[in-house]
């Protein structure tokens, strides 16, 4: 019978054990839903910004896209937690399976230990076991004797009852998560039909921009033209402060940067992949490096940086403390301001407007400008954001955090 405890005991614990990791694990898999959820939901806001009627947006194109992966990651995040649902349903099935059978043997021995005590320990009978003790050390031990069975008697009934309270609860919990599954399966199906018709929409608008592709290659060209006279000047910038580094540090150690500096480097190198986004909010629409147009064919496009679509009047802020070094006008491409944090520097560029000056200190997410909005490219509103080291161009999607 004791051993029979155990049993049950070494059950429930590993029972409460996989509810405990799993039903982390599913509320880990609904942060990650309902984040994903959020993100399609602010697409969309910013693909209600821009005009409908527009034909000529890639950057349009690329925010479908983006909301298509969002979609697909969605339905994949619904297929996780519903294999999580059939696992735990599973595992949990099988232990109150078990549990049950050990309750009806626990239950069945203490029926059997009670017939056996009606038959041969009535009242009478204990207290002819008493009085025929050889001397009062025998009878005391034998009322402790009787006291302690039935006092185990008690404490099986108190375990029996409170096992099927346990078992109650996880019937409960079990049929909770059924239920979870059946509307979960509810919310896939809708899911799935809604990244078919936005598949569907995405290819027809694809197809559209086809038809304006010597529109577009014309814009790509001059958006080209305006990021090569942006890198320009910041390689400019760069070699220009080197220089005068080189100079002030002649007479002294021949230092390549301060001790400052040095200690700023530091800060920011630390904060790899923890840097806040340049802007509150947005979706990252062209990445860094080379790739190939969404659009046309044959057409690799480079990027310094990366550029992050946000929705109009947002304000470009530090990404880290630091000093601004340049403001520039950029002819077609607005206004961009550099900041250097260090050996490190960060460029935040097609700004309408910027609220601070050459050689003023900035702290992290201190605003800088606001983001300038076409009104004649489906009021699209991009801010491009570079990092590089010395003159070394970064991945910023590496720096900023996910």
């Amino acid at each position: 019978m004791i051993l029979a405890m155990r049993n049950w005991m070494m059950g429930f614990f590993l029972l409460w054990l996989a509810h405990t990791s799993v039903g982390q694990s599913i509320n880990d898999l609904r942060k990650q839903k309902e984040k994903t959820t959020q993100e399609i939901e602010y697409i969309n806001h910013l693909l209600k910004e821009t005009d409908q009627n527009s034909k000529s947006s890639i950057n349009r194109l690329s925010m479908l896209d983006k909301k298509i992966k969002l979609q697909a990651n969605l339905i994949t995040n619904i297929n996780n937690e519903l294999g999580y649902l059939d696992s735990t349903i599973l595992k949990s099935s099988r232990n109150l399976d078990s549990l049950s059978a050990d309750l009806e043997r626990i239950k069945g021995r203490y029926a059997a230990m009670i017939r056996y005590a009606r038959r041969n320990q009535n009242q009478t009978d204990q207290m002819l076991f008493l009085l025929s003790s050889d001397d009062f050390n025998q009878a005391y031990k034998r009322f402790a004797y009787l006291r302690q069975y039935s006092d185990y008697r008690r404490t099986q009934v108190e375990e029996i009852k409170s096992l099927q309270a346990k078992l109650s609860q996880l019937v409960d919990e079990l049929n909770s998560r059924k239920s979870d599954k059946k509307q979960l399966l509810t919310v896939k199906m809708s899911q799935s039909e809604l990244y078919e018709k936005q598949k569907a929409e995405q290819k027809e608008y694809y197809d559209s921009l086809q038809k304006k592709e010597k529109d577009l290659r014309k814009k790509l060209e001059s958006q080209q033209r305006i990021a090569q006279k942006l890198e320009q000047e910041i390689e400019k910038s760069i070699a220009e402060e080197i220089k005068r580094r080189a100079a002030k540090n002649a007479k002294n150690t021949g230092a390549k940067v301060t001790p400052e500096m040095k200690i700023l480097s530091d800060d920011f190198s630390q904060n790899k992949g923890k840097l806040p986004w340049p802007v509150a909010r947005g979706i990252i629409t062209d990445h860094f490096g080379e790739h190939p147009d969404l659009v046309l064919k044959r057409v690799i496009k480079r990027n310094s940086g990366i550029d992050i679509t946000t929705q109009a009047g947002s304000k470009a802020r530090a990404v880290f403390k630091g000093e601004v070094t340049k403001i520039l006008a950029i002819p077609g491409g607005n206004m961009a301001i550099i900041l250097r944090h260090g050996s490190y520097l960060t460029v935040y560029s097609n700004l309408a407007s910027v609220n601070v000056q050459v050689g003023q200190k900035v702290d992290t997410k201190q605003e800088l400008g606001v983001v300038f909005t076409d009104k004649e490219d489906d009021n699209r509103t991009v801010l491009k954001f570079q990092l590089w080291y010395e003159n070394a161009k970064q991945d910023p999607e590496r720096w900023i955090s996910g």
